[in-house]
């Protein structure tokens, strides 16, 4: 019989779908998935305050779903309309339950409930990228006409803050176990995962957690500020930086105050508070400016009914929230797919833990794709803002250098 370690490189060399899922103490993988859920805007409900009701296993942490919600679901969810847009007609969520789990840190930790799990075939599939250079769905000039356009909107008062989308993209598949490996070493980020599935798959290294649920606590973690990484910068330097800037302190506190307002809606009176103000997070192209906000449950909240109000998450759109998905609607031509929807974990004891899909790279029916997307406000230039687009796309372009 396989060992641990043997078990898992033969894993890794099977075409067997699969889930994994950074964490604090290393990497948690999920598989042997006894239900694969697709999930649309006529069951997510269903399905976010049905799970807790599910058949239990013995193994408390195999009571859970792990999955993803589309940009376009989430939306959706809460009541937005879009109009046409080109689409991959890619899937709007899908959720999987687990019957194995590998816990990787200083050791690894298998545990399941599925019988001879270990007995697992190798994969000879040969992964081929038909083009090396991605392409950008949108030019400087193109974008900028955008920025422009939405900039009169600013001034005109129908937004404060908006964030527009570019999309890189090539033909080719994907050896996602190796990619994403290969960018935990390059760029290993607290909300990285990976899907590995039979018709696509994903590879992340978001760095943005949106909820964080365990009991009766909520906490959310806005990012809203970027600055490029240079040998004479350190992470006192990019505080400073970030406290001095009109630009980036207006963007950050206006994120800050809508994602406060957003908890504010399923938290007691006066529970919602600042749990760390302005701090900076080091990755290895860019800084970040960020701010843990947390919050007390009210009573009879449902999972849907907290993830309606902090989904989709407002750092990667802007503010107000509803009204400028609106201006966006009218603007992006293409469909966002994954890109600004959420992935992550929900217990059966009703705890949760989600990110943003940001910094993700997403291949199905041979496309390899993966959008970013920066913001305009008053005192912003489109030539910045596209040239951070780029900046925080680095990393994973890198992956094909």
């Amino acid at each position: 019989m396989l060992n641990n370690k043997e078990y898992l490189n033969r894993l890794y060399q099977s075409d067997k779908p699969l889930i994994i899922y950074k964490t604090d103490k290393g990497y948690d993988i999920y598989t042997d998935f006894s239900k694969r859920i697709i999930i649309n805007k006529k069951n997510l409900k269903y399905f976010l305050n049905i799970q807790s009701k599910s058949k239990k296993t013995k193994i408390e942490e195999l009571n859970c779903y792990v999955g993803f919600f589309g940009y376009k679901l989430l939306c959706e969810n809460i009541g937005i309309k879009f109009p046409k847009q080109r689409s991959k007609n890619f899937h709007s969520g899908v959720f999987y339950k687990p019957q194995t789990k590998i816990s990787i840190g200083k050791k690894i930790i298998i545990k399941s409930i599925k019988p001879n799990f270990r007995n697992i075939s190798i994969n000879t599939k040969k992964y081929l990228q038909l083009n090396k250079k991605f392409n950008l769905n949108l030019s400087l000039k193109q974008y900028s006409k955008i920025f422009n356009d939405f900039s009169k909107n600013i001034k005109q008062g129908k937004t404060y803050q908006i964030k527009i989308a570019q999309t890189y993209s090539k033909k080719g598949n994907i050896n996602s176990i190796d990619l994403f490996w290969k960018l935990m070493k390059m760029n290993e980020s607290p909300e990285s995962f990976l899907i590995r599935e039979k018709d696509y798959n994903i590879v992340s290294c978001s760095p943005e957690t949106l909820i964080l649920k365990k009991d009766n606590t909520i906490r959310t973690k806005p990012i809203a500020g970027t600055l490029r990484k240079t040998k004479q910068l350190n992470k006192n330097k990019a505080l400073t930086f970030f406290k001095r800037n009109e630009k980036e302190t207006k963007e950050h506190n206006m994120i800050v105050d809508m994602e406060r307002n957003d908890l504010s809606k399923i938290c007691k009176t006066g529970s919602v508070k600042i749990d760390k103000l302005k701090k900076v997070e080091e990755y290895r192209d860019l800084f970040h400016y960020v701010t843990t906000i947390k919050g007390v449950i009210k009573n009879k909240m449902s999972n849907h009914d907290i993830i309606s109000s902090l989904m989709p998450g407002g750092s990667v759109i802007g503010c107000p929230k509803i009204s400028t998905i609106q201006l966006l609607n009218r603007k992006e031509k293409f469909d966002r797919n994954i890109y600004t929807g959420s992935f992550g974990i929900i217990h059966s004891n009703g705890d949760m833990r989600f990110n943003i899909m940001i910094r993700t790279l997403l291949n199905f029916k041979n496309d390899i794709e993966l959008s970013v997307a920066s913001g305009v406000i008053l005192g912003s230039t489109a030539k910045k803002e596209y040239n951070e687009n780029y900046i925080k796309a680095k990393s994973l372009l890198d992956l094909f250098n």
